[in-house]
C-alpha cells in the first residue's frame, strides 16, 4: 500500500523515507538498510553509512538522510519520466531532474522520486557541465549509501 506523502518541507536534496529493513554485513556482502518511498513503489537496497546497528532501532519508522552514488556517464536525455531501475534492490540506473550542483564536491543531486547526490566519474565531465532543470539519466555504481541526518 502506497502511503500518503509527507507534508512538511525539507532540503530538497534530502531523501525522506521509511526505513524498511536492516541487515548486517555476511561474509561476501556488506551490511544494508531498505528504505521505502511514500507515493512510490520503491524498496532500495543501500549501504549505511555508519553501519547497520546504528540504524536498527528505527526499523518501521521514516527517517530523512542523503543517498549517496557514485555516476557512470551522465547523459543529457529529453524524454521519459523520472526513475530509479530497479523498483527494488540496489540502483543500478537513475533518470531525473538536476536540482542541485556542487561544482567544487563535482556531484549533482537528481530528483527520481526520490533525491539522489552523485559523484561525477566520467574523467570526461565534470558537475559544472550540468545546471539545475537539466534532464539526465545514468547508471550507478554499486555501493549506493545513506547517510541519516539526525
Amino acid at each position: 500500500m502506497i502511503d500518503p506523502a509527507p507534508t512538511t518541507k525539507i532540503d530538497p536534496t534530502l531523501a525522506r523515507g521509511r526505513l524498511e529493513e536492516v541487515c548486517e554485513a555476511t561474509a561476501p556482502n556488506p551490511a544494508f538498510v531498505v528504505l521505502s518511498f511514500p507515493n512510490t513503489s520503491y524498496r532500495m537496497r543501500l549501504v549505511p553509512a555508519a553501519g547497520a546497528e546504528a540504524l536498527a532501532d528505527r526499523v518501521g519508522k521514516t527517517v530523512i538522510g542523503r543517498i549517496t552514488a557514485k555516476a557512470r556517464r551522465i547523459d543529457k536525455v529529453g524524454a521519459g519520466g523520472r526513475y530509479i531501475e530497479p523498483i527494488s534492490g540496489r540502483p543500478r540506473r537513475v533518470q531525473g531532474s538536476v536540482i542541485a550542483v556542487d561544482a567544487p564536491k563535482n556531484t549533482i543531486t537528481v530528483n527520481a522520486g526520490a533525491p539522489i547526490t552523485c559523484a561525477v566519474t566520467d574523467q570526461r565531465q565534470k558537475a559544472s557541465d550540468f545546471e539545475a532543470g537539466d534532464f539526465v539519466s545514468f547508471d550507478v555504481e554499486r555501493g549506493a549509501v545513506f547517510t541519516p541526518e539526525g
